[in-house]
């Protein structure tokens, strides 16, 4: 299916056309401010609704400015796109970020060790910091889908505070390789709560990461429990963070520490399960699922939440292309959109029946009235289809089935490329860090093993090379 972006550009004009979002994008480094907007607001006049600021902005304030802010459908034309990713502005906004985040998150933490305030307002601050890790794991991710590996460290930094670092190794090799099929556990179902759908993707993801990792350690012939197991080092990372600050400030901490990690990851959590719910690929002729489509990610233009999540709602262009940096993402006319933007959405999350008055047509309508071909939860089918009747003159269409992707390449090649991010595996140097030692035959690569840096294509997609770059 050929990719139609949408939105008005310069045509073929690069010295004509200008990001009008450029510094629109500073907008984000408020959410690692909200600490100090917290505790200065609290100093100066003493009312402790300051110190919830977090919620009360990204759940009050946020969806307001969406409705009036409107839309932003406008994409940057194909002939700006390499210029506009190697403008190191956009990557320093994402790195300024973090600095910002642990001054906040170490004074916070301090006061409430220390100061004589009431423990409402001691909640209230921690939950505050738990919005603020929260966003800081979509700065994590924005990161940690860069090839430069000081970007893939900050990603684990940006991930400690919320105890969350499985994320990083999950979310890269987990979920964008399942998304959108009963295998994934960051991919919500039709007729799935967000509090039913917490428990399954807090439980799954971790199982999930800790199975990539040791799947990678058994290809290297040796257990997972090495500090280069990307799970354990980020782990490692929280422990340090928190330990530090227990031996500073008293065990009397942790309950905040804990309180703030788990609003952090269930933020997180919310996001997962508005993006793809009800979401389903389909299964090809060949068993495998089809590619990832721009069909298979809610989607939302909203300008004020867009520019607080680096574009993350342009989530079907970020699932194409997974390592594109966030000023590039681009709008399809495929993607289902959202009714409004994720800050708004989230709110409706947290009230199911609301959810799904919202939300369930809106997936039966875009698989053309076939709840069938909706990532269903289990045991709602019989009751969706009373709910949703399936038109009688509906049938499937095989033709979309058909596996388009040639046969694996079992040739003695001296190299294969991914054709999403261009990646190169090379025969005579392999990659250690995947596991396969220098020498290692393409035919000997896992059918099941996909591309380390954008982990969407799978070997199967890669394309075979006569001679390596050297």
């Amino acid at each position: 299916m050929a990719l139609e972006a949408t939105g008005t550009v310069a045509e073929g004009s690069t010295a004509r056309w200008r990001d009008r979002k450029r510094y629109l994008w500073l907008i984000g480094l408020i959410v690692p401010s909200f600490a100090f907007i917290a505790i200065g607001g609290y100093e100066l006049t003493g009312w402790g609704v300051f110190l919830w600021v977090g919620p009360i902005i990204v759940l009050g304030v946020v969806p307001l400015i969406d409705f009036v802010a409107g839309f932003d459908p406008t994409n940057p034309p194909d002939d700006v796109i390499e210029e506009l990713e190697n403008d190191k502005y956009y990557r320093y906004i994402t790195f300024a970020f973090l600095p910002i985040q642990y001054a906040g998150f170490i004074l916070s933490m301090y006061l409430i060790a220390t100061a004589d305030w009431p423990i409402i307002n001691r909640i209230g601050l921690a939950v505050t910091l738990g919005f603020i890790g929260g966003i800081g794991i979509n700065t994590a991710h924005e990161l940690g889908h860069k090839k430069e590996s000081h970007e893939r460290w900050l990603s684990k930094i940006a991930l400690a505070q919320s105890f969350y670092g499985h994320f990083y190794i999950e979310h890269n090799r987990g979920h964008h390789v399942r998304v959108a099929t009963p295998e994934d556990p960051a991919s919500s179902r039709l007729g799935e709560s967000f509090y039913r759908f917490w428990f399954r993707t807090v439980s799954g993801s971790l199982r999930s990461a800790w199975q990539v990792e040791a799947k990678r350690y058994r290809r290297r012939d040796t257990h997972p429990f090495h500090i280069g197991n990307d799970v354990l080092n980020a782990w490692l990372m929280t422990v340090v963070l928190w330990a530090a600050l227990i031996i500073w400030l008293g065990v009397g901490i942790l309950p905040y520490l804990v309180l703030q990690a788990v609003v952090g990851f269930s933020l997180l959590e919310i996001v997962n399960y508005l993006e793809h719910y009800g979401m389903l690929r389909q299964q090809t002729k060949a068993g495998r699922y089809e590619r990832v489509l721009p069909m298979h990610s809610w989607n939302s233009n909203n300008i004020a939440t867009n520019v607080l999540l680096y574009h993350l709602q342009r989530h079907s262009d970020h699932h194409a292309n997974p390592t594109r940096r966030y000023q590039t993402l681009r709008d399809y006319r495929e993607s289902p959109a959202l009714p409004t933007g994720y800050a708004g959405m989230i709110v409706l999350a947290l009230f199911p029946p609301l959810w799904r008055r919202v939300m369930d047509h809106r997936v039966v309508e875009h698989f053309d009235g076939d709840v069938r071909l909706a990532n269903v939860a289990p045991g709602k089918l019989d009751r969706l289809t009373r709910r949703f009747p399936i038109p009688s003159e509906r049938t499937l269409d095989e033709s979309r089935l058909d596996d388009a992707t040639p046969g694996a390449i079992n040739d003695d090649i001296a190299a294969a490329r991914c054709p999403g991010c261009g990646y190169t595996y090379e025969v005579a140097v392999g990659n250690e860090l995947e596991g396969f030692a220098a020498g290692t035959a393409w035919k000997e690569i896992p059918d099941d093993w996909t591309c380390p840096d954008c982990g969407v294509r799978e070997k199967v997609d890669f394309i075979p090379l006569k001679e390596t770059s050297a």
